[in-house]
């Protein structure tokens, strides 16, 4: 699965640094992630880095979008083509 910020985001802006594929981003009113870029940390490191740095526990797994772990690191193969 790919994640999602929740409403109890307090956009602190510390997520959309640590991410390594670019899918944080601002949205209207919250931070928000793009699930086409987001690949969990896979490839990168064991932990999404986002949900880990995160203060109020507001990034989550996205049940919109199920990946499995392989589809994961395909997302990720095909992501360090075009970075």
């Amino acid at each position: 699965m790919s994640l999602k910020i929740t409403n109890e985001c307090i956009n602190c802006d510390v997520c959309e640094s640590v991410c390594p594929n670019n899918a944080i981003y601002m949205g209207d009113e919250i931070y928000e992630i793009n699930s086409k870029k987001c690949t969990e940390c896979r490839g990168h490191f064991n932990e999404p880095q986002c949900a880990e740095i995160c203060p109020v526990e507001c990034i989550i797994l996205d049940p919109d979008n199920i990946e499995t772990s392989q589809q994961l690191m395909l997302k990720y193969h095909n992501l360090k083509k075009i970075l």
